[in-house]
Formats: structure tokens, sequence, C-alpha cells
């Protein structure tokens, strides 16, 4: 028997866990998934709140309680639908234990909430969000706190010509047909010249092979400011709902969610991000 797709939720209660919670449930939805609600319990926080509780079992009830009726919440949101319900908490250092949960409950995607570009304005790579997008080795999708979910109708995969789009696109085109969403695969550019147009062309000649989806559109932008800007303006004008890019080593976070340019990703709040870690 096939193992199911498995999505990991991670929350700490907050309106921006629970709105990517309303996203993996969803998404489980399509998928006919197994959704794994996920807590983490750090003791030092819970100490700050309840010193007397040495121990931190009142904490730890209190905690159970919320994830039961949480649970309780989601299962009545699912119905009937073919999906598969678990919670878990653990205790220790949220980033370490989410990503180390991940990996040991088989997962095949996490989802987790960011607060926006406030989450990533101080460091680039130090949110729990960018540690995890950074350190996962399974795929991630972050949704920001003020994006409600809708169905897909355009998804946007930013490429840089590697050899795994060939792979990637095809994990895209698995998940577009689950909403019989349209796919922009982009490359955006900072030239007008010769050489950038026909590697495009190459690309597009590998890629199609691979595509066995006919909603897909091949697109190369150019732009005089920086990438990340032009990717900004490209997902804005084609009304894309989601940005997908393909983690290869740190030359997504190098070109596009680099400190200088961060502050101006106006993208990463109203729009979710999934980062493909592994085919």
């Amino acid at each position: 028997m096939n193992k199911p797709f498995t999505i990991i939720c991670p929350l700490d209660f907050s309106e921006c866990s629970l709105n990517a919670l309303e996203y993996a449930t969803r998404l489980a939805i399509s998928y006919k998934a197994k959704l794994i609600l996920f807590h983490v319990i750090n003791k030092e926080d819970y100490l700050k709140l309840a010193p007397l509780d040495a121990e931190g079992l009142h904490q730890k009830e209190f905690l159970e309680e919320k994830m039961t009726r949480l649970f309780e919440t989601v299962k009545r949101e699912v119905g009937d639908k073919e999906v598969s319900l678990d919670w878990t908490m653990v205790e220790g250092k949220i980033v370490d234990q989410i990503l180390e949960s991940s990996q040991s409950l088989n997962a095949d995607l996490v989802v987790i909430g960011t607060e926006g570009m406030n989450d990533l304005r101080k460091n680039i790579v130090g949110s729990r969000a960018s540690l995890i997008v950074e350190k996962s080795e399974i795929d991630v999708m972050v949704i920001p706190r003020k994006v409600y979910f809708k169905p897909f109708k355009k998804l946007v995969y930013s490429t840089d010509y590697y050899e795994e789009d060939k792979l990637a696109i095809q994990k895209i085109a698995e998940f577009a047909r689950l909403y019989d969403a349209e796919i922009d695969i982009v490359h955006v550019t900072q030239r007008q010249k010769l050489i950038d147009k026909t590697l495009h062309q190459v690309m597009i000649d590998e890629l199609k092979p691979f595509v066995r989806y006919t909603k897909v559109n091949y697109v190369l932008k150019s732009f005089r400011d920086d990438l990340a800007l032009g990717l900004e303006s490209y997902l804005q004008t084609s009304k894309g709902d989601m940005l997908i890019t393909l983690s290869k080593k740190k030359s997504f976070f190098e070109k596009i969610f680099t400190q200088s340019i961060s502050k101006k990703m106006a993208y990463f709040i109203n729009k979710p991000l999934w980062v493909i870690k592994r085919f």
C-alpha cells in the first residue's frame, strides 16, 4: 500500500499559524492526504508564564486540551473527505523539532505561517520560517498571516535554468491539476540580449517533453531593477496565486532574498511561497 501524501503543520496557536492550518487543511482535502497538527513545547517560554509549575504539568495539560479542541475543529471541517488526521506534541527547540519531526514522521510537505515581511526583515535567514525553509530536507510552503485560502488559478515558478527544473515542473503540474490552474514558468534577467532569448528557448525545448500538462506558459522578463522586484512585479501583474522556487543550495536566497532587498519584497506579505526541496 502506497504511503499517503503527508502534510505537517506546526502550530503555536497564533493567528499566523492558524491561517497556515487553514491552508494545510484545504491542501490535505485536495491531496486526500494525511494531515498532522504539530506543536513544540518550549519549556523555557512556558516557565516564564507559570514559574511555579517547574515541571510544566499544568502547561502540558493546557496544551493538550488546546490541541484536542483544534483537532476536533479540523475534523469537523474535513467532514467525510478522504483525509487522515493526527496531532502530536514534542518538547524542545522549535526549529530543530520541526525539522527533526518532519523527517521522523515521513512528511512530504511542511506548511508554516509567517508574519510576512516583518518576519524576514531583521535577518533573512534568522527567523524561524526562514530557517526552516533553509534547513528543511522536505518541501516547505510558507503562508503569510493575512493570506486566506482560495483555489489556485495561477502558479508562478521562478526558474534559473536548472537541470532539476525537469523534475520540479512535473511536481508542480501534479499540484496544478488539483485546481486546474495555469503554470507560468518565469525567468527574470537584468539583461536584454540575444543570449537570454536563446537560453530561454533552449529551456523551453528541454522542458516540454517533461511537461504533461497543457496550461503552461513560458515567460522571459527583463528588469533593470533588482531581480526580486522584477519577480514581484510579474507575480502581481500576472495575478499569480503562489510563487514557487526550486531550492538549489543557497542560490535562491542569494539572488532573491538578500538582506538589502528583503524589505522591498511586498509579495511576501500577500503571496504564499512554495520551496521545492526534493522530488
